[in-house]
């Protein structure tokens, strides 16, 4: 049995082939791929991008990558494509091969048929004297020089060489198209990061209760309004306006410094001149500003007026945190 040290080592091993074969593509990258890039960003199609085994995995990758950058790509099986998946490609596509050998008998098939159909091809593959370099527009070297698979068998460095590739592709094409942090947003909606550019403070507070007392409220309405709005505070308004802000943390205080609070008011209690923010800020700007003075919730101030109440449960049940 490996001991310990001896499956660290290989994993260092590993890690360190497949780092150089990574940095080696900076030497491999040439005016093919910068012509890819441009033919890609001035069609008029999609991208479709295709793979037979791993190479259909890191495809299938590529795609979602491509897709979530402002360049609209399908993945079509190599195998699939040759029993009636070849529909799935229109005119203006671009097709994009993926292949380490570029020799396989799916790729000896698919490879005539789109270029009888005349969509431009790109290769992306580590042999460069295969036979979809002789049919490809444009070919992609992923050369590597070993699997790190102690065999060389098991496609290891030459996927996370195509992979790579791909990668670059993708960003190549997001700075051509000014892909903004607004555009991110608009395709990952529903994720954390896409939550982080596009939701407000407002879209989070609206949903909320909005506890509010008047500076001659008891001690007790307070009590009834914390504890009925459920936020663990309340504002103290006066004509619209936030004067000052109770939170539960203020009531046990109060407790501790006196045994009669039964003619007190919240004006005697509050903290005046209380954290604040806009219903227009970002949530993540909610969430940086609570981190910073240490609180777990905000008031909320719409042109002076009191708007409602965010607290740091709604962020992280939005996944803004």
């Amino acid at each position: 049995m490996n001991s310990k040290a001896t499956i660290l080592d290989t994993a260092r091993q590993t890690i360190e082939m497949e780092g150089k074969a990574i940095l080696n593509l900076s030497k491999l990258v040439d005016d093919d791929f910068a012509d890819a890039v441009e033919l890609i960003f001035n069609s008029k199609g999609r991208v479709i991008i295709t793979g037979i085994g791993k190479s259909a995995i890191i495809a299938n990758k590529i795609v979602a990558t491509l897709n979530s950058t402002g360049t609209p790509s399908i993945f079509m099986h190599a195998a699939d494509a040759i029993h009636g998946d070849l529909g799935l490609i229109l005119d203006n596509d671009v097709v994009v091969c993926i292949s380490k050998s570029g020799n396989t008998p799916e790729i000896k098939v698919l490879v005539p048929l789109i270029k009888m159909a005349k969509n431009k091809m790109i290769a992306i593959t580590g042999n460069p004297e295969s036979f979809l370099v002789q049919q490809a527009d444009y070919v992609l070297n992923t050369y590597v020089e070993k699997e790190a698979c102690p065999h060389n068998l098991a496609p290891t460095t030459s996927t996370t060489a195509q992979l790579v590739i791909g990668d670059a592709l993708a960003i190549c094409l997001l700075e051509k198209r000014g892909f903004s942090s607004k555009d991110f947003a608009k395709y990952h909606p529903g994720g954390a990061l896409g939550k982080k550019l596009y939701l407000r403070v407002h879209d989070i507070s609206s949903v909320n209760q909005k506890p509010q007392v008047s500076l001659n409220a008891s001690i007790k309405d307070v009590i009834v309004e914390i504890t009925e709005k459920l936020l663990g505070i309340t504002a103290v308004v006066e004509n619209g306006a936030i004067v000052g802000v109770i939170t539960d943390g203020d009531l046990r205080r109060m407790l501790t410094k006196t045994d009669n609070f039964s003619s007190l008011t919240a004006k005697e209690i509050m903290s005046e001149n209380p954290k604040r923010i806009s219903p227009n800020a970002m949530a993540v700007d909610a969430k940086e500003l609570m981190e910073g003075f240490g609180i777990t919730q905000l008031l909320v101030e719409d042109n002076g007026k009191y708007a409602g109440v965010v607290h740091l449960h709604d962020l992280v049940k939005e996944g803004i945190i």
